[in-house]
């Protein structure tokens, strides 16, 4: 297989970085950045058995990228009943909340480090007909390695903008022994499919994003209940993948609320739930009450905010609001996934900066389903008008989930048939 300069040099150089590898891993053990007891995934080395019959390899680099895999899966199993799959991931958060979100017969594992034996282990063990890359996460070790196996590869939910592709052009011959490395390249937008192409992409299509096909968040029914039992009474909205930028406007409108009408609360689900002790001072300035999810704590009346400082139950607090502000979208961070609460018709709102969703919400904003807030003075009495409005409010979705699923099906088709060519 010819691979080129740059290529050659990524190829020799992963081989000569493999023992720094796992010392960077134990460094990272130590930090907490990686789970201990899964850290031999990182090395190849798998921690489920590999199931009988056919076995699809897909990655995705966190958790709301893992989660639009799920319709692609399901889709799958309808056309092949007897299918498998494994989905790797690198990001550790991902591991928390896949459990209860992953469809029948699909099992997580962290995927490997790039060095040439972990992934000869992890191929050796899962033997995949089919590898599955999505989004923006790439491995040119893994991919070559899939390639001198003959393993079909599609890369589906690509998004890659024109500053990562100018990026990307500086390794030309790298990236372009790469992606013409993928049977399929299913893009999410036109400019995606230019970029791709340009960067050494064969068959590439334009086929929408995943994420309007999602399935809704998992939630525990009895739970969801007693929460509701709980908190009856009390009006509420959440606030998701929240940083520090986005708090500082959603604790004014918080207070605003409450000046209204007591019985607002405000359930606060930060990005990283290790910032709880972070926002505990922001409230103690702000003279809000509240109360911590990891601390046991449940909110009663006297309190206004319940900082939800865990993983897994983003479902459960969608299912609790009557709205949602969706963070990383004041500063400069480029928001996060609004769908996860589009699907459970939930209204969203968000700040100025969605860079990273600008195609989506570009399509929700015009449809009514979320709403842009200002940057200036303006955003806290914006937002605190779209969470009392959201009360008699669902968001108007139509058929943009359905629209979504339908696309799905010639993807679908493509992958499969990829599959039983290869056999």
């Amino acid at each position: 297989m010819p691979v080129g300069f740059q290529l050659r040099g990524y190829l020799i150089l992963r081989r000569v970085l493999q023992p720094v590898m796992r010392r960077v891993l134990a460094g990272r053990i130590r930090k907490g950045k990686e789970k201990a007891a899964r850290a031999g995934e990182r090395l190849g080395v798998a921690t489920q058995a590999r199931p009988a019959g056919r076995v699809v390899w897909m990655h995705a680099v966190g958790l709301g990228e893992v989660l639009a895999l799920r319709p692609l899966i399901v889709g799958m199993q309808q056309e092949a009943p007897d299918l498998n799959f494994v989905i790797t991931s690198t990001a550790r958060s991902s591991a928390d909340v896949l459990g209860q979100n992953l469809p029948a017969n699909t099992v997580h594992q962290f995927l490997p480090l790039d060095g040439p034996k972990f992934i000869a282990k992890f191929l050796d063990h899962w033997k995949p007909c089919l590898s599955i890359w999505s989004e923006q996460d790439i491995w040119p070790g893994a991919i070559y390695d899939c390639a001198a196996r003959d393993i079909p590869m599609a890369y589906v939910n690509g998004r890659m903008d024109n500053k990562s592709t100018a990026k990307r052009a500086r390794l030309a011959g790298l990236y372009k022994r790469v992606f013409g490395m993928f049977d399929l390249i299913a893009a999410q937008d036109d400019q995606t499919a230019k970029n791709f192409s340009s960067l050494g992409g064969r068959d590439v299509r334009v086929m929408g994003s995943l994420k309007p096909a999602a399935e809704p968040l998992w939630v525990d029914a009895s739970v969801l209940g007693t929460l509701q039992a709980a908190l009856d009474g009390r009006k509420i909205w959440v606030a998701a993948s929240t940083h520090s930028d986005d708090e500082a406007v959603l604790i004014d409108a918080q207070r605003e609320l409450v000046k209204r009408d007591p019985s607002w609360l405000l359930i606060l689900a930060p990005r990283a739930p290790a910032r709880g002790d972070e926002i505990v001072g922001a409230l103690d300035q702000a003279g809000l009450t509240f109360t911590r999810r990891s601390k046991g704590g449940q909110p009663d009346p006297s309190h206004f905010v319940w900082i939800v400082d865990s993983f897994g139950e983003l479902g459960l607090w969608y299912r609790l609001a009557t709205a949602a502000f969706v963070g990383g979208s004041y500063g400069s961070l480029g928001g996060h996934n609004p769908w996860e609460a589009i699907c459970l018709n939930l209204p969203v709102c968000h700040g100025p900066n969605v860079a990273n969703f600008a195609k989506d919400y570009e399509v929700l904003d015009c449809s009514g389903a979320s709403q842009p807030l200002p940057d200036d003075a303006s955003s806290v009495p914006a937002l605190v008008d779209f969470v009392v409005q959201s009360q008699t409010t669902q968001a108007n979705v139509g058929t943009l989930v359905e629209d979504a699923k339908a696309a799905l099906k010639p993807l679908v088709k493509d992958l499969i048939a990829m599959i039983r060519a290869g056999a």
